[in-house]
């Protein structure tokens, strides 16, 4: 682990230019947690590296574009980013349509933390850069608060399809795991970031490696930057399939449209679910379904030799509890007539569960099945309004859209415009404000005070 200090000004910059992104790094209070934020950033960038991080955009600017903005020759100025893009501390984001390319800063999540572990071998260091990740994110909560600790978060859990009571009338293509992946126009598979950071610290499980899904224009870009290998749709519904069967969680890019990723998670290992369970955050948009008890069966006819079956379905063996990712289920003794001793039943935490499903594939008696309920949170309907959201949720709208005086091309202006709209009345108030702050700061910063 790197020497206790202060940050460098070459990452003090960048640190204070993520910040004005949707999501930051914050200072850890802990030092030893400080020591590895300061590692991760040492890792990853050079002092020259991180001078020129510092004044990337936060949202996709075209080569021409930023090198003008830079005063640097567009030649040399995608040279110096091309290494940096390799790392995925810059993403390129290729447009389908005219083939041309755009940069921006890599936020930490969903960015450099998981490009950083997502091959087994490259430039960077793994079992260091996995002790230094470990040291930041589970020393201390400042960076959990940041990243998971707000209304609008990264991942949504999709629900087992096949746990679904047969009552629910119908399941949304967008909630579906199989649709999400299914309707994918590219797939991508990738080593788990958070496995393979647990294997370098000698606490990886035993759920499969090679099933981070890439979808749409995420797989376009893991494929060709070699953070993975591209795959064909039956694959990828194959892999889901047996991730499924693993008894693993579906997360999935926090958007109803052209979501980017569908992550298989373990409850020991991802980052996402410990924030639930270890921090005690709403890190992960539940899915809009809760277990439900079923009626218990008539009795089944006696067997021959022996006793019938019994009236309810529920054995209280706490195979549901075992299983639940996020610690919310707990069994709760149950009296009931005519019996002096308890039996044991899984007592639901709404509040914490994410509606996953994986407790009722884990009940061997068919006692549990996914229904309609649970916390209600809003899913954006595209990535623009997720990215809206977040900053709004940040004090950080004005900087998202006006990039340190790069003004708004005509594409994004229209999209961001119609992810505001969207927003409910106090969120689109809010948003109004940010916005209007950002004009008044600006007039007074140029023009001085009238008064």
């Amino acid at each position: 682990m790197g020497h206790l200090g202060r940050l460098k000004e070459e990452y003090r910059d960048l640190v204070a230019r993520l910040e004005r992104g949707t999501m930051g790094l914050p200072e850890a209070e802990d030092e030893r947690s400080e020591a590895g934020r300061r590692e991760v950033l040492e890792i990853l960038y050079s002092p020259e590296e991180a001078a020129l991080a510092a004044r990337l955009p936060v949202r996709p600017v075209s080569l021409e574009g930023l090198a003008a903005r830079l005063a640097i020759p567009a030649a040399e100025l995608e040279a110096r980013l091309e290494p940096m893009c390799e790392r995925g501390v810059v993403l390129d984001l290729v447009n389908p349509r005219s083939g041309k390319r755009s940069y921006m800063l890599a936020p930490p999540v969903v960015g450099f933390f998981e490009y950083s572990l997502m091959r087994a071998q490259d430039s960077i260091p793994k079992k260091r850069m996995a002790e230094a990740l470990h040291a930041y994110t589970h020393g201390d909560p400042a960076f959990a608060r940041e990243a998971f600790g707000k209304d609008t978060v990264i991942g949504r859990a999709l629900v087992h399809e096949p746990e679904v009571a047969d009552d629910v009338p119908e399941v949304l293509a967008w909630e579906k795991a199989s649709a999400v992946v299914g309707s994918a126009r590219r797939w991508a598979v990738s080593l788990c970031f958070c496995r393979h950071k647990a294997e370098h610290l000698g606490a990886r499980c035993d759920a499969p490696m090679d099933n981070c899904l890439s979808i749409n224009g995420g797989a376009e870009f893991i494929a060709r930057r070699g953070f993975g290998r591209e795959i064909g749709k039956t694959e990828a519904l194959e892999l889901l399939a047996r991730a499924r069967e693993s008894g693993l969680v579906q997360i999935a890019d926090n958007v109803k449209s052209r979501p980017t990723f569908v992550c298989n998670c373990c409850g020991c290992c991802c980052e996402q679910l410990q924030a639930v369970s270890h921090w005690g955050l709403p890190a992960v948009n539940p899915s809009g379904f809760v277990p439900r008890h079923l009626t218990p069966q008539p009795p089944s006819p006696p067997l021959e030799g022996g006793e019938g079956g019994s009236p309810t379905r529920c054995a209280g063996c706490s195979r549901c509890a075992r299983a639940c990712p996020v610690g919310a289920i707990a069994m709760a003794p149950v009296l009931s007539a005519g019996s002096r001793k308890a039996s044991l039943a899984p007592r639901i935490d709404e509040e914490r569960c994410i509606g996953c499903g994986v407790c009722a594939g884990a009940c061997h008696k068919g006692a549990l099945a996914m229904a309609r309920g649970g916390r209600a949170r809003p899913v954006p309907s595209s990535t623009v309004e997720r990215v809206i959201r977040m900053a709004l949720e940040r004090n950080q709208l004005a900087e998202l859209l006006f990039d340190e005086g790069a003004g708004l091309g005509a594409r994004f202006l229209h999209a961001a415009v119609g992810a505001i709209v969207k927003l409910p009345p106090a969120q689109a108030l809010l948003a109004t404000e940010q916005v209007r702050s950002r004009f008044v700061k600006a007039a007074l910063a140029r023009f001085g005070s009238l008064g």
